[in-house]
């Protein structure tokens, strides 16, 4: 019989994308704690898309060359 043996490998990756995810979530003003839904099936779709697109904060005065 066929055992499925990737739950620690499923884990491990898990773990490797949330924890980008929770200083992204920081950054952003948001609760860290959004970012455990990226282990959610399908979930994890929709959290990447509307962080993505979410209004970001304001980081003060522009430091790009040329700007005032």
């Amino acid at each position: 019989m066929y055992q499925n043996n990737w739950g620690p490998f499923w884990l491990i990756g898990a773990i490797i994308m949330i924890i980008p995810l929770w200083r992204i979530c920081q950054r952003l003003g948001w609760s860290p704690w959004w970012s455990l839904l990226w282990a959610v099936p399908i979930v994890d779709i929709i959290f990447i898309y509307v962080l993505a697109f979410s209004n970001r904060p304001l980081q003060g005065p522009s430091t790009a060359p040329g700007s005032r």
